[in-house]
């Protein structure tokens, strides 16, 4: 409960970026240019993946879903930070920033459950590709799409009851352009120690764990790849799992970055700018790495417009 001379709080009061006018429509232009084009490329891939016949394979499926999340993870926070750049701060209530942040953390462990059976695929295909067709068939790539976004479902609930029992009092102000974990409970009133302990093992789980097997896949491909006795075949071998490992270096980088590991005493203009590396950066990459680098997704891109 509040003490006799603290006010309960209801809402939270997002700071934003704090700028002049002239920088806050400068940077009011630029993110909605980057979030129309983050999602206009991730729907392109999401219908090219469902529609075109050449693009049925288990690594393209995972892609399709890969889009997904990045559809679902901007669009929980960019269009409130675009008015929060406009209104030089917003607010929002206590349900809807939790609401915000449920998303938040849905999809970026649906990311990186995707990620990490994108790298059990390549593993697969690169380590055992005589075993490709009988262990990547149509049901085991389903079950992994399916647990890949139902495991944060079983377990983030636990996490939010205890967030729901946490008290708010006296300062509402939240120095961030999004309800992040680590500023929300900073602001809590009350014991925090069993919220940040629950989140711990959920990261654990589903980012540490994930991050840990995708290194020891990639180890593995690797070995194969250098055992590999043409330099044509070694380029073909790595050249499948390239655009891939890219998105690996930015998705796990920023996060354990930020989340697991901070260098240094982080400020909060720090933290904003290495947020934006993923929520901003990372999405729209994405598709761009892996429509440059892959023949039959430009293929299907230009065949797609041919039967417009």
């Amino acid at each position: 409960m509040c003490e006799n001379n603290e006010t309960s709080i209801t809402e939270f009061h997002l700071l934003g970026f704090q700028s002049n006018q002239k920088l806050r429509i400068f940077l009011f232009i630029v993110f909605l240019m980057i979030y129309v084009v983050i999602l206009n490329s991730n729907l392109l891939v999401i219908l090219l993946v469902t529609t075109s016949q050449h693009l049925k394979n288990p690594m393209y499926i995972f892609l399709k879903h890969l889009a997904l999340t990045d559809v679902v993870f901007t669009s929980n926070i960019i269009p409130n930070m675009l008015r929060t750049i406009v209104n030089d701060g917003s607010r929002m209530t206590i349900t809807a920033c939790y609401t915000q942040y449920y998303f938040h953390c849905l999809s970026v462990f649906a990311q990186s459950l995707i990620l990490t059976s994108m790298s059990f695929d390549r593993y697969i295909a690169i380590c055992h590709p005589l075993r490709y067709i009988s262990v990547m068939n149509p049901k085991v790539c389903s079950s992994l799409v399916f647990w890949s976004w139902a495991t944060g479902f079983i377990l983030l609930p636990i996490e939010f009851i205890s967030l729901s029992n946490l008290k708010f009092c006296g300062s509402n102000v939240i120095d961030h352009f999004f309800c992040d974990f680590s500023t929300v409970v900073d602001n809590a009133s009350s014991d925090t120690f069993q919220v940040l302990w629950e989140d711990f093992l959920i990261i654990s789980l589903l980012v540490i764990v994930p991050f840990a097997l995708v290194f020891l896949s990639y180890i593995c491909i690797f070995i194969t790849i250098l055992k590999i006795s043409t330099t044509d075949g070694r380029r073909k071998a790595f050249s499948t799992c390239s655009s891939h490992l890219v998105i690996l270096c930015t998705f796990y980088g920023t996060v354990i970055t930020i989340y697991i590991f901070p260098v240094g005493q982080i400020t909060p203009h720090g933290n904003k700018l290495k947020s934006l590396l993923y929520i901003v950066l990372t999405p729209f990459l994405n598709p761009i790495l892996y429509s440059v680098g892959n023949q039959e997704i430009r293929r299907s891109f230009v065949i797609f417009f041919q039967q417009l």
